[in-house]
């Protein structure tokens, strides 16, 4: 590993940790009902920033149709 791949990978490394850390701070900010209306739980804000539990599904959340539906049926 030469070390322009060492310096790449220790700013990537450093990147991903503060994208969790300000999300694992952002979530704790929110009270227990705003936590409650998006689905999870106190405890639960560790291990989803860290990616060890599925984010929530949300009772909006709807699939999205696939573009062959609208696409034109050849004609024969």
């Amino acid at each position: 590993m030469s070390l322009i791949n060492l310096v790449i990978s220790a700013r990537r490394a450093f990147s991903d940790w503060r994208s969790r850390e300000r999300a694992y701070s952002e979530l704790m900010a929110l009270d227990d009902h705003a936590l409650a209306d998006i689905g999870i739980h106190r405890s639960q804000i560790g291990a989803l920033v860290e990616g060890d539990l599925a984010p929530p599904a949300s009772p909006l959340h709807f699939p999205l149709p696939t573009p062959e539906k609208f696409a034109r049926r050849k004609e024969a």
